[in-house]
């Protein structure tokens, strides 16, 4: 039969994406949707799927290529007599990263003979993998940059410098981020600075040093002393462990947003008794549909409540400008093995409760398997970290940049309360709230929280 060319499927707006993974060789035969290569963006890890059943006659890829949408990948040739497929190479787990990424994964899914790659967070400085404090990420970002008005990581400028050689929309990436692009050594033709020049750039001045920069650069431009060499085997034994892939891209883009955004935690409590007593029932009632509903299922659609009370949390900087969204996505932190990631629930305001868990639940159950596909965490608006699950009275989440707020969401506790009369048993939910305080002043930040806990605390007001 005819041999197919196969080709790299719609993924996005990415170009001259990383080949990290090889998964057949010429002469295998596969089955339709069986995985061929994995790509890794700056957003996500994917597999391409073979089109259609057949023998590998011929692969024009290899580790380390950098292909496009259209991009030729193998010679696949088909037919009915195709047998078992071989198994394949053993791949290398993929961690699962958070925020929010605006590639979509390939359409078909891979089978289950090979393991699925995890879809990746949000790389660094592009986006956030989680904005927690005790849990990124998170997320990714997926998101657009940081606003052009905060401070720079590297200041000044080199007097006397040669005019850095790069295009508009590299300069305006590097406004965004705050880097003086004069600092910056290109990698392109003739010395011309791309994208990832800003992006190493960053990474190496939150590190200590931007490659390519003098001495001193990073973080002495920031006025601050050298990262501390230590040398901690002499003082007893050690094991080194390598960082989750999450960690790795998260944490660069966590010190970034914690050094470049100006965060004030409002913290606050809401009386729940009567919505836990609701949630208990409304779980009896669908204990057959298999939609657990969770405390946090009705805490994005109280946040949606209070975002439209309070558009200003909906928004984001762009340079000198409020960005305020119509629209209300709501990411929710989630754990999984290799760390946490932010899912995001599109269009929180037009769906249910019960749509709303079940949604969530779906998109929990992904992530722990490290199958979200980019666009399960792109978008969102707002942030929900929820440590209810493990414990603690109150923590700084870090925001989720651009997004100008996150809540974070601590262990219920029975508490004595005074109704007027007396003191009266009632379990309290600690909230947290950060906010970017360049958009939120502390007067709204306080009316949002406490417009919040009213929310959740009396369910006849009609928001749920």
């Amino acid at each position: 039969m005819a041999a197919i060319e196969v080709k790299v499927p719609d993924i996005g707006d990415f170009k001259d994406v990383p080949v990290i993974e090889v998964l057949v060789k010429a002469g295998d035969v596969v089955k339709k949707d069986e995985s061929l290569i994995t790509l890794e963006s700056d957003k996500a890890t994917m597999e391409v799927p073979a089109p259609s059943s057949g023998t590998v006659r011929e692969l024009r890829v290899k580790v380390g290529d950098k292909v496009s949408q259209g991009s030729a990948i193998a010679l696949l040739e088909g037919g009915a007599e195709a047998a078992k497929p071989q198994p394949a190479p053993a791949q290398a787990p993929k961690a699962a990263t958070s925020t929010p990424p605006s590639a979509p994964a390939p359409a078909a899914a891979p089978p289950s003979e090979r393991p699925s790659a995890a879809a990746a967070r949000a790389e660094p400085p592009a986006t956030v993998a989680s904005s927690l404090a005790a849990a990124s990420p998170a997320a990714a970002s997926s998101t657009p940059m940081p606003p052009a008005a905060a401070p720079a990581l590297p200041v000044g400028s080199r007097e006397g410098a040669v005019p850095a050689h790069a295009s508009p929309g590299v300069r305006r990436f590097a406004r965004e981020l705050g880097v003086e692009i004069s600092h910056v050594t290109g990698s392109g033709p003739k010395g011309r600075i791309l994208k990832e020049d800003i992006q190493q750039f960053v990474k190496g001045a939150l590190a200590g040093g931007a490659p390519g920069h003098a001495a001193g650069a990073g973080l002495g431009e920031l006025g601050l002393p050298a990262w501390p060499k230590v040398d901690f085997a002499k003082f007893g034994p050690v094991e080194r462990q390598a960082r989750t892939r999450i960690q790795k891209i998260s944490g660069p883009a966590l010190a970034r947003n914690w050094v470049m955004i100006p965060h004030v935690t409002q913290f606050d409590e809401a009386d729940v008794t009567e919505l836990e007593a609701f949630r208990q029932r409304v779980n009896e009632e669908n204990a057959k549909s298999g939609a657990k509903v969770t405390m946090l299922a009705f805490l994005v659609k109280a946040a949606v409540a209070a975002l439209k009370k309070y558009p200003t949390l909906n928004s984001s900087l762009d340079g000198d400008d409020l960005v305020v969204k119509g629209y209300w996505n709501i990411g929710f932190a989630a754990d999984t093995p290799q760390g946490l990631v932010v899912p995001v629930i599109r269009n929180a305001d037009q769906k249910g409760v019960l749509d709303i868990a079940r949604e969530m639940g779906e998109l929990a159950s992904k992530a722990r398997e490290g199958k979200l596909a980019p666009t399960d965490m792109q978008g969102g608006t707002f942030s929900i970290s929820s440590l209810g699950g493990i414990g603690g009275t109150a923590f700084t989440p870090i925001i989720n940049a651009p997004e100008v707020a996150i809540l974070g969401v601590s262990k219920t506790v029975m508490k004595p309360v005074w109704n007027g009369k007396e003191f009266a048993p009632r379990l309290m939910l600690p909230l947290s709230l950060s906010y970017d305080h360049r958009v939120v002043d502390g007067a709204l930040g306080a009316r949002f929280t406490a417009f919040l806990a009213q929310v959740v605390t009396d369910l006849r007001r009609g928001y749920l």
